[in-house]
């Protein structure tokens, strides 16, 4: 069975895929498979009518989707894949498919296999993020207020020209990140990020990303960008801020959210199981979470 490669030529492939099951989890989207190619050899297949997308390092082979067709994959589709991931990993128990959405759990477990809790995405109503109204959101309309107040700034459409100045300003948040942070694990993720947000600039165009960029004189202080994941919901890939301005982060999420108006919700992603970052997710008071699940062999 031949593995293909993954490139930017398949996007029009895998988005007719995606449209066979609509999701509101950020993970089915071309965008977010595609951004993670410097980490992750990705290969895919199709078995069956069953597209099957299969990431792999040094440690070993998993699926980052269960194989994407009409309604549930077939079992011996199912099946396949774990035979695939089994030839490649040396320890089985690495072999896994992720991202299995909460209502096709029970064909898994009808079908014998054990799943396991992934970080769940936050789905917010953009209008609450534009207009932040109310007392649940007065901490963060003080902070754009604040920000208003005390500085001059110019916030526009984020364009190729912006490239360079976006990763200046990523580097050295990455950098203040690591003087803030001992935890290896954390300082391991930023340098991740470092990657992939490169890779996901350089292809801006070609993946139809949306952003926007916050200027203060020629200087760009702050970026946020994402992609459509479908008609009602848009997810946003970063938001990268200088952290010494107070009320700059409010500040370009309300911004972003005003600018995204033909979208009813934002998926504002998971928390990668880091407490500050769900915390920051949460206060933004999210219709609801949008659980994800790991689905591995039993035994």
């Amino acid at each position: 069975m031949k593995l293909n490669k993954l490139s930017l030529r398949d996007q029009k492939l895998f988005n007719a895929y995606f449209d066979f099951i609509p999701q509101e989890l950020a993970a089915f989207s071309f965008v977010n498979l595609f951004i993670w190619k410097t980490l992750y050899t990705i290969n895919w297949v199709i078995i069956e009518d069953s597209l099957c997308i299969l990431f792999r390092d040094a440690v070993g082979c998993f699926m980052y989707l269960p194989p994407l067709t009409k309604g549930v994959p077939k079992a011996q589709v199912i099946q396949q894949v774990f035979e695939i991931m089994d030839r490649i990993n040396k320890n089985k128990d690495i072999s896994r498919i992720e991202n299995v959405p909460q209502e096709d759990l029970d064909y898994y477990r009808r079908l014998g296999y054990r799943q396991y809790d992934k970080y769940p995405d936050y789905l917010c109503l953009r209008s609450d993020l534009a207009q932040l109204k109310g007392n649940k959101f007065k901490s963060q309309r003080a902070a754009c207020n604040y920000f208003i107040k005390h500085n001059d700034c110019d916030s526009r459409k984020l364009d190729l020209a912006d490239r360079a100045g976006c990763l200046n300003l990523f580097d050295a948040w990455v950098k203040e990140r690591k003087t803030q942070c001992s935890d290896d694990v954390y300082c391991g993720m930023l340098e991740d990020n470092r990657k992939v947000i490169r890779t996901a600039l350089i292809n801006y165009k070609y993946l139809n990303l949306e952003g926007i960029v916050v200027r203060m004189g020629r200087e760009i202080k702050a970026f946020s960008f994402g992609y459509k994941l479908n008609e009602h919901v848009f997810c946003i890939l970063y938001e990268i801020t200088d952290l010494a301005i107070k009320g700059l982060a409010q500040f370009i999420f309300r911004q972003f959210s005003q600018v995204l108006k033909d979208y009813k919700y934002i998926n504002i992603m998971d928390d990668s199981g880091l407490e500050n970052l769900r915390k920051t997710k949460l206060a933004y008071k999210p219709a609801r979470l949008i659980n994800a699940y790991i689905i591995t062999q039993n035994g």
